[in-house]
């Protein structure tokens, strides 16, 4: 693989948004055992927080997939495969961290949440400059001017 093409596929699988709109891969051989990991995944993702009996078999997954992510990544990076096996790999690691961010998020809030959240901080400090701007800021919420 010419290092032009090496660099683009490290490139790819470094960047920030590499998984939007990725698919996580149905099955994946994680240190030469199949795993279904998209079920694994989206059952895991059905419930609303992991139970307790959960958490080891899902933190025992992650740290798996991360492996697995190191181990696909090397030869990448030692340039030791053809660039149509690195294509392969990068589509492969991409896949792996798309699995690890919704791994990650289970305890996160969910981006509606997120989103109502800056949404209603957004309205509050508009709702504040206003009554700066109108001179309602005083402590009896009056000014003299009349309200709209």
């Amino acid at each position: 693989m010419k290092e032009y093409e090496r660099k683009g596929l490290l490139e790819r699988v470094s960047r920030e948004a590499a998984t939007v709109g990725a698919d996580i891969p149905e099955e994946i051989e994680v240190q030469g055992e199949p795993i279904e990991l998209q079920s694994f995944v989206f059952e895991i993702k059905r419930r609303d927080s992991v139970p307790s009996g959960e958490r080891d078999r899902v933190e025992q997954a992650k740290r798996n997939l991360r492996r697995e992510r190191i181990e696909r990544l090397e030869p990448i990076e030692e340039n030791e495969v053809s660039y149509e096996r690195g294509e392969e790999l990068a589509a492969s690691i991409i896949g792996i961290d798309r699995a690890l961010e919704a791994l990650e998020g289970l305890n996160a809030p969910g981006p509606e949440t997120e989103e109502q959240r800056h949404e209603a901080a957004d309205r509050k400090r508009w709702m504040s400059f206003l009554k700066k701007a109108l001179g309602r800021d005083s402590a009896s919420g009056a000014s003299g001017r009349t309200r709209f």
